[in-house]
C-alpha cells in the first residue's frame, strides 16, 4: 500500500540493481527490442534472480517492520521496460516477498527528471 513520501527515507532503483536482467539484457543488445520484448513475455512467470541490491533493499525494508501502520522506508522502482515487458519485474517483486508498491515503468527513457 503506498503512503505520502513526506517523513520517509525514499529510495529510487533501477529493475537491473533489485534482479539479475544479464541474460535479458543480452538478448536486447544482441537481438533487439521486438525479441526481448517477446523474451520478456515469455518469461513473465519465471522468477527473476536477485541482483547486487536485492539484499540492501530487502534489509531497508526490513525497517518497515518496527513501524507497519506508518513505514519509514519506500522503495520507488525505476524501470526503462515498459508496463508490459515490467510484469516480470512485478511477479519477481511479489514472488521474493519485497514491501515494493510504487513502480515507474519508462518506456526506454533515462528516468533523471523522473517526478513521482
Amino acid at each position: 500500500m503506498p503512503y505520502e513520501l513526506e517523513k520517509r527515507l525514499v529510495v529510487g532503483l533501477s529493475s537491473s540493481a533489485l534482479f539479475n536482467l544479464q541474460e535479458a539484457n543480452e538478448i536486447f543488445r544482441e537481438k533487439g527490442e521486438q525479441e526481448y520484448r517477446e523474451y520478456q513475455r515469455d518469461n513473465q512467470d519465471k522468477t527473476l534472480l536477485p541482483g547486487v541490491a536485492f539484499p540492501f533493499v530487502r534489509r531497508l525494508l526490513k525497517l518497515n517492520e518496527l513501524r507497519p501502520s506508518d513505514p519509514l522506508v519506500e522503495v520507488i522502482l525505476l524501470s526503462r521496460n515498459d508496463p508490459d515487458t515490467g510484469l516480470r519485474v512485478l511477479n519477481s517483486i511479489e514472488h521474493h516477498g519485497l514491501g515494493i508498491t510504487r513502480a515507474a515503468f519508462l518506456q526506454g527513457k533515462s528516468p533523471g527528471g523522473c517526478r513521482l
